[in-house]
């Protein structure tokens, strides 16, 4: 099976369920430790940072990443930290797109400080 980092996002146009239990297990526990799963509907990771600046940068990096993959997180900057979300919008819940994002941004961050 290949690595969420070697796949590409496939346009969700609705239509399909949202994943649920162990399919959204499986596949988070293929990302780096601090992404947590809210309700089966979101991802979420928060990354501290050591000021606004580099909090920036990485934000540029995820949007970055963003655009080639067209899916878009919700993303919250603030001074030393950067918090981010990822579901469907179109099926109002989890989908693969959004652990191969995950999965992606934790590629710009190998042991990156996280709050939990």
């Amino acid at each position: 099976m290949a690595q969420l980092t070697e796949k590409q996002c496939v346009p969700c146009r609705g239509g399909v369920e949202p994943l649920k239990g162990e399919v959204i297990e499986q596949l988070a526990g293929q990302l780096q430790p601090g992404w947590k799963v809210v309700g089966e509907h979101h991802i979420e990771r928060e990354f501290e940072f050591k000021d606004f600046r580099q909090a920036l940068d990485f934000v540029n990096r995820v949007g970055e990443i963003a655009e080639r993959e067209n899916h878009h997180p919700d993303i919250c900057l603030g001074y030393g930290k950067a918090v981010i979300q990822l579901w469907t919008h179109k099926i109002h819940g989890l989908h693969e797109n959004d652990f191969i994002v995950a999965a992606k941004i934790d590629a710009l961050s190998p042991g990156m400080e996280t709050r939990q």
